[in-house]
């Protein structure tokens, strides 16, 4: 596989008290970004296969990097999850986060952005340890939690642009391969919200006891690896 250069042609924020944090992460996530050349993969070999193959390579491709190649990404959707038990507003939040890192994602691959792996990674990292630690202290959901759904999927849309940078883009599908992955990537979430719906939240999430024995231990075990991913991903 080439690579090719190109050149570019040239909020949601939550309510107190996680406003201040929010505008931290933001502007790490500004700093993740640096305007010059940015490199990308163009994948020669998969030119060869018709329009109908490449979409089914990168759904599959798609898929496979959240379900079961993406634990982090697997925790920030569960975070997701435990908050809420109605699987309506769950999806709606799945979905603003494939909204939202499609645009970084889309930026990267055709080079606007150049995503910096040392700088996105602990905010990735970061972001799950913020929505599972707001599970544990917010009681129910909130309008501003689509904010922070949105402004992290920001972030971790630059994470999905290393990994597919890795496969690379065929040049003559370039744009129908980026949206197949993303359609994977949605259909991964929804793959690991329903297997959590269906094995919790439809039997348990309207007891009293739900939230106590179930929300805040388990977003508890998430922050608490979460803290330590971006530990180690600062520092390591």
């Amino acid at each position: 596989m080439k690579k090719i250069f190109i050149l570019p042609t040239e909020a949601f924020l939550p309510a107190q008290p996680w406003r201040a944090g929010a505008k931290v992460c933001l502007l790490l996530s500004l700093m993740a970004l640096a305007f010059d050349s940015q490199a990308h993969t163009i994948n020669y070999e998969l030119a060869q296969l018709s329009p109908t193959d490449v979409s089914w390579v990168y759904l599959k491709l798609g898929f496979e990097h959240i379900v079961p190649l993406g634990v982090d990404h697997i925790l920030f959707v569960l975070s997701i999850f435990f908050l809420s038990n109605r699987l309506r507003t769950i999806i709606w939040q799945a979905t603003t986060f494939t909204l939202a890192h499609s645009i970084t994602l889309g930026l990267a691959m055709y080079g606007y952005i150049e995503p910096l792996p040392a700088v996105v990674e602990p905010i990735i990292a970061l972001s799950i340890f913020f929505v599972a630690v707001e599970n544990i202290l917010v009681g129910e959901l909130k309008p501003s939690r689509l904010g922070i759904v949105f402004l992290f999927g920001l972030v971790h849309g630059m994470g999905f642009a290393g990994a597919l940078s890795e496969q690379g883009l065929p040049p003559s599908s370039y744009l129908s391969a980026l949206l197949s992955f993303n359609v994977g990537v949605e259909l991964g979430q929804l793959a690991v919200i329903l297997a959590a719906y269906f094995l919790v939240g439809r039997w348990f999430s309207k007891e009293t006891w739900y939230r106590v024995r179930v929300v805040i231990p388990v977003s508890t075990a998430i922050a608490l690896i979460a803290l330590y991913w971006t530990v180690e991903r600062t520092f390591g």
